[in-house]
């Protein structure tokens, strides 16, 4: 029996997204997160004394300014060679575009599968064989996994890939295989990258993504980590999520339902607070507040959005010392909106209701609105995808929730002028 650790997507010093630093935002927490969760992974492997550690791809996350993002990986490595730990590294999208990762040189105890075709390392002490190729431009198209070697005879094989699978959203489109093509190759576990969000795609084999190190924005939410894997005498292997993030990112949908009072307000959005408090394991938060309901409060919240949010995090402080809160976002209706009945349907509220409603059923009617989003994303350069991800269901339904109060808004002012 032996174990060793299947990690991913480290993204080694990304910027966590969305932040606003306030006052009491846990500012040391957000900046360093990432590398705090490697420290973590490696302090895990030492305790649980594992045979060797797989990183799937993105270690890194695109071009450093510098290197000490890459020196700090060498620092943790060396941790795990001094305790005779050895880590297997195949290049992802993110580590090909990255200028510098290759003129780094690694310790001895890392080895960092070729980029132009699949190797084979072989662990004698431990009859293990590992198959793995790094990615040698961003964008890989191929079926990377067909090409892999046959298993080795007599050894446990483990295959190491970075692919986006039969596809995920929110992800590139990147050596795209199937579950039935990897169980073709006959290896005993198939250790993949890419997709941030842990899941076990087959079981026999193992066919595991174990997700991201660090959540790094609000789409990210719940624990991150990696997968202890042990292996038994018969071959088989028993999966443990191991929690190693360090910063848990949240979304607490808060009911106002029949509120009117600020006080009741404050009380619900403390209870939701305190569910995410419960459920994150000590760790530091960062939670969105997303307000629902039919409420008599609905103009009110909607025209005072900035003493809102600033409200929800002095409230905040009452829960934990380390609660981030990351944004509020009224999603509520008015009573007046929501029981009133249209005689005829061509008031201007109920048809831009319909655009609204048109633009939710159907994603390609946002080219049709007038707007030329393309164009937009042209001007932002890098930054669209952050800024204007159109692909991204949450962002569009957000847009089109904060779009639908500021219209009732705006139409239950002018009707009581």
């Amino acid at each position: 029996m032996f174990q060793f650790i299947h990690a991913a997507d480290i993204h080694l010093d990304s910027p966590l997204e969305g932040l606003a630093v306030y006052e009491g935002a846990p500012v040391d927490e957000l900046r360093g997160a990432t590398r705090r969760a490697l420290e973590a992974l490696v302090s895990l492997a030492i305790e649980k004394g594992v045979r060797f550690v797989i990183i799937a791809g993105d270690l890194y996350d695109g071009d450093w300014p510098d290197f000490s993002t890459g020196l700090f990986f060498n620092r943790q490595m060396i941790r795990l060679k001094q305790a005779g730990i050895p880590v297997f590294l195949i290049a992802g999208n993110h580590d090909a575009a990255n200028r510098m990762t290759r003129s780094l040189q690694l310790p001895d105890n890392v080895t960092l599968f070729p980029f132009d075709k699949p190797t084979t390392v072989r662990l004698e002490d431990v009859a293990v064989a590992l198959h793995g190729q790094s990615f040698a431009q961003q964008a890989v198209t191929e079926d990377l996994s067909q090409s892999y070697p046959p298993p080795e005879a007599g050894l446990f094989n483990i295959g190491i890939l970075h692919t986006s699978a039969t596809g995920r959203e929110g992800h590139e489109t990147y050596a795209p295989c199937t579950p039935a093509g990897l169980k073709s190759k006959g290896y005993d576990y198939w250790a993949l990258g890419h997709v941030h969000t842990r899941e076990v795609l087959a079981d026999e084999p193992p066919i595991v993504f174990p997700g991201n190190l660090q959540g790094r924005h609000i789409r990210e939410t719940g624990p991150r980590g990696c997968y202890l894997c042990t292996v038994d005498d018969h071959r088989g292997v028993a999966l443990e999520f191991q929690a190693l993030d360090v910063l848990r990112w949240e979304r607490a949908e808060v009911d106002l339902a029949k509120t009117d009072s600020l006080d009741e307000v404050q009380q619900r959005v403390l209870a939701g607070l305190r569910a995410c408090r419960d459920r994150a394991d000590g760790q530091s938060l960062a939670v969105r507040i997303e307000l629902r309901g039919t409420t008599l409060l609905h103009s009110h919240l909607a025209s005072h959005r900035s003493k809102l949010t600033n409200d929800v995090r002095s409230w905040a402080f009452e829960v934990a010392s380390d609660l981030w809160i990351e944004k509020v976002r009224i999603h509520t209706t008015p009573p007046e909106i929501t029981n009133r009945e249209t005689v005829d349907g061509d008031d201007p509220l109920s048809e831009l209701t319909e655009v609204i409603a048109e633009l939710r059923a159907d994603p390609e009617q946002w080219s049709a609105c007038g707007i030329k989003f393309e164009a937009l994303r042209n001007k932002l350069g890098d930054k669209a995808d952050k800024l204007l991800p159109l692909a991204d269901s949450q962002w569009r339904s957000s847009v089109l929730d904060e779009a639908a109060a500021l219209l009732e808004q705006f139409f239950a002012q002018e009707t009581s002028e």
